[in-house]
């Protein structure tokens, strides 16, 4: 299957460890090698910025900004310069070309661009593309605090319902408000109430588009895709029992009651005792009835592996494209059968899936099928003729 959304051009200017980077990827799988500390997830990074969101390590806008760079400019080392990401985005609506940066001097926002036209914000990168990523760090995603689960469900959303970022961004900004003023305790009623009220209509709009992509992804999860488990899904949560219970509308008026119950509560420990930056993401292993956290890391990868995957279906059924895919040293910790299984997914679902790793014989199998590019301090070369050749071109 043709992959419906691709990149077919990606350039770096002083991001990360690239002082410049170009590649002009082909329709299908990337396959990334390179011995740890080369910059491949750095790409992967890059990629991720092309999404609505802060990217795959969440990383703050002046960290992005390659450091070397300041000297060349001819200021202090260390002190941040601007850094930027531009591509060009292939769909079944056609071509788009999308600049994301950040000038530390200009802006405390990074800026987006489509089609050479200034954007309002980068909410509207998610009428464009959809991103979803697998990283190491997220091998404790099961067993860690249930925001990391919160934003894993937030990007799966993105996918379907661009819109939803843009209610994520507005939530925690009222949130961030309503928790300043409570703290300097000078806060008037009136502008109190109307941040309880954006609380209260973004945060049952946000549990609402949760709880409806935890139930469709249930439905793909439940039957096991080859190796990979089967998983039951479960979204829970004070706001999403409300729902649960009678409409949104009456949901509203209870968790803008419960914001204005809990003021005095709030101005002590910050935050807001409810809304839904309290839900969790629950999974469990449908072959061993085992909650996610209790099963062993190579069945929790699988699990994570599993919902990426059935998530690509189902927006590849709704949106007619599947989203790219980041997988960061995925393939290295898989045995062969589920390596295998992977990779044959992700040629079936037509998806652009990026995928790292430190020895490029793993990826034996994809050879003729992937663009394999190698990537060694800071240059990008083209192994044009796969695993196990040199690499032929800088690129």
């Amino acid at each position: 299957m043709s992959p419906t959304l691709w990149v077919s051009r990606l350039r770096l200017t002083n991001f990360r460890s690239y002082a410049q980077a170009r590649i002009d990827p082909a329709p299908g799988p990337v396959v990334l090698t390179g011995p740890n500390g080369a910059g491949k997830t750095n790409l992967l990074e890059a990629l991720s910025l092309l999404a609505p969101g802060r990217g795959l390590r969440r990383a703050r806008l002046d960290d992005l900004a390659r450091r070397e760079a300041s000297v060349a400019h001819g200021e202090a080392p260390g002190e941040p310069q601007g850094w930027a990401v531009a591509a060009r985005i292939e769909s079944s609506d056609g071509a788009v070309d999308i600049g994301t940066g950040h000038t530390p001097q200009e802006s405390r926002r990074r800026t987006v661009r489509i089609n050479d036209a200034a954007a309002r914000g980068q909410t509207a990168l998610g009428d464009h593309v959809s991103a979803v990523w697998l990283t190491p760090q997220m091998d404790r995603l099961f067993i860690e605090g249930a925001a990391g689960r919160r934003r894993f469900l937030d990007r799966l959303v993105f996918g379907i319902d661009p819109k939803h970022a843009g209610r994520i961004s507005a939530y925690d900004h009222a949130l961030r408000e309503r928790a300043r003023l409570l703290q300097r305790g000078t806060g008037d009623r009136a502008w109190l109430d109307t941040l309880e009220r954006t609380l209260a209509e973004r945060g049952v709009a946000i549990a609402a588009a949760r709880r409806e992509m935890t139930a469709r992804l249930a439905g793909l999860c439940e039957a096991p895709l080859g190796p990979f488990p089967g998983a039951r899904l479960a979204l829970t949560g004070t706001v999403e029992n409300w729902l649960d219970d009678g409409p949104a509308l009456a949901a509203e008026d209870k968790l803008q009651h419960g914001l204005h119950e809990s003021r005095s509560r709030d101005a002590v420990t910050g935050g807001a005792a409810i809304g839904p930056h309290r839900s969790d993401f629950i999974m469990h292993h449908l072959g061993n009835g085992m909650p996610a956290d209790q099963c062993s890391t190579g069945e929790q990868k699988a699990l994570l592996i599993a919902i990426v995957l059935a998530n690509a279906r189902l927006e590849a059924a709704e949106r007619d494209r599947a989203p790219l895919l980041l997988l960061d040293e995925v393939a290295a910790h898989l045995d062969v059968e589920r390596r295998e299984a992977l990779f044959a997914e992700l040629l079936n679902l037509g998806a652009q899936a990026w995928l790292t790793g430190t020895d490029s014989a793993i990826f034996e199998s994809l050879a003729g099928t992937a663009q394999f590019l190698a990537v060694s301090g800071g240059v990008i070369r083209d192994a044009e003729h796969g695993p196990g050749r040199t690499p032929s071109r800088a690129l």
